[in-house]
């Protein structure tokens, strides 16, 4: 994979148009998100949170964030794909991220005057023979950016407990963390950017942005 700017490819941006030029209006906010990318899928050292995993979680993350990031779902896929993944696993995690499908956020606030914001929904459970084909390393992770993405009032010590019993260190929960949080940066922004692409208006915009 080479691509010199991944938010750029992914939002469809050429060099020299309209877009391009609002972009480079923030040339330092540009180049922490092209290195944050860098960071987690291109580390020196991907240490005991292997290319495979991080590229599987990217591919859940994203296609959990539903249409507004069809593009970004199919990029990582693509990526998982490329990435040396056995055909099985790459199945196995395609079901999983159908699986997580749903409308969010949601959770439960604690007892108390908020208690009537509190909305249900689905808790992701993966199913024994879903999770033997994933390993119980990589379901627990599925299941843990579930409850990231879609009800994140509900984290708890009890839920990293679960990472660290499926054999996920401290270190790696932190970079597992970090990749949730920058793959839903990153669709969001891509999001904006693909709407400012289809908007006429979008040449007017780089004169806009300082």
């Amino acid at each position: 994979m080479s691509h010199a700017d991944v938010i750029d490819h992914l939002a469809g941006i050429e060099p020299g148009t309209p877009l391009d030029a609002v972009r480079s209006a923030r040339p330092e906010a540009r180049s922490q998100a092209q290195a944050s990318f860098d960071a987690l899928f291109t580390p020196l050292d991907a240490g005991t949170f292997d290319l495979v995993e991080r590229w599987a979680v990217a591919t859940v993350v994203t296609a959990f964030h539903g249409e507004p990031s069809a593009g970004a779902a199919a990029f990582y896929h693509q990526q998982l794909v490329e990435s040396g993944a056995a055909p099985s696993l790459v199945d196995a995690v395609t079901a999983a991220a159908q699986a997580g499908v749903t409308e969010g956020p949601y959770g439960s606030f604690p007892a108390g005057p908020l208690s009537g914001e509190d909305t249900h929904g689905l808790h992701l459970a993966i199913d024994e023979p879903l999770r033997s084909r994933l390993g119980e390393r990589l379901a627990a992770a599925v299941e843990h950016v579930h409850l990231l993405v879609f009800r994140p009032r509900d984290s708890s010590s009890e839920a990293l407990t679960r990472l660290e019993d499926a054999g996920w260190s401290v270190d790696d929960i932190v970079t597992l963390s970090q990749e949730v949080a920058f793959l839903t940066f990153q669709v969001r922004v891509v999001a904006g950017l693909g709407t400012l692409l289809a908007t006429p208006a979008a040449a007017d915009l780089s004169g806009s942005i300082r």
